[in-house]
């Protein structure tokens, strides 16, 4: 297990590793095949298709639906509005924090660790979704992947906020639940711990060979360190000018 000392913060991904966020997602998703005459799927279905974004869940689930049928362009856009309306609308309806994340933030607060969530899913849906949830105050600042670039495994979003903590890649553990988050520290030159309750196989998390593997994110702080850091502002550099 990595020891916090040679750590400076904390970055979380947002579904699957602070959040059970499957629930309403996959309502969100039912209810959008629904209407466009397609087929249900189970919610552990939808589940493993989680962390892309939205334009590549729908697609996935769309693709499921018709038998493997993949959708045409117009039909793409058209379920990725409807889902968005329909998502927007039950946020945190169903879904529920991961036992131990609250205790995790707070202890890495007290242990003067930085703590920050860095996320494929939009800044639309992320930023209420955490305020839903009630740890906003416990993270200073959320990034999004707004921008396909962005979005893991691509490691700019980790990169950047390295730069703007003012630490060095080797100083920020990523902590995700799927192998696009290995990756993407990877690329990073930052380390890496994966959650083995999120939506990815564990057989693809262990091919992708994290730092390390927890049950739970209390886990983390068992070590703890020392000295503090400052609050830093939540500009992401990515999409702000």
């Amino acid at each position: 297990m990595i020891k916090l000392d040679s750590i400076e913060a904390v970055a979380f991904d947002l579904d699957g590793t602070l959040i059970d966020t499957a629930p309403d997602l996959a309502a969100a998703s039912n209810m959008m095949l629904a209407i466009l005459g397609g087929r249900p799927l189970s919610e552990p279905r939808i589940a493993a298709l989680i962390g892309g974004g939205v334009e590549q869940l729908v697609r996935s689930v769309l693709t499921l639906s018709r038998d493997g049928a993949a959708p045409d362009p117009a039909l793409l856009e058209t379920a990725a509005a409807l889902f968005r309306d329909l998502y927007r609308q039950r946020l945190f309806e169903r879904g529920r924090i991961y036992p131990g994340v609250i205790d995790a933030l707070r202890a890495l607060e007290r242990l003067g660790v930085f703590a920050c969530c860095i996320t494929n899913k939009e800044s639309a849906f992320a930023l209420p979704l955490i305020e839903a949830a009630g740890i906003g105050d416990l993270l200073a600042f959320t990034w999004s992947a707004d921008r396909p670039e962005d979005r893991k495994p691509s490691p700019n979003m980790l990169l950047a906020a390295c730069a703007h903590i003012g630490i060095e890649p080797p100083q920020l553990l990523y902590v995700g639940d799927a192998q696009s988050d290995v990756l993407a520290a990877r690329a990073a030159g930052c380390r890496v711990i994966a959650v083995d309750y999120g939506y990815q196989n564990g057989c693809l998390l262990a091919a992708a060979r994290p730092d390390g593997v927890v049950s739970s994110l209390t886990e983390l702080v068992a070590v703890g360190r020392a000295s503090a850091r400052q609050s830093v502002p939540c500009v992401n550099p990515l999409t702000e000018p």
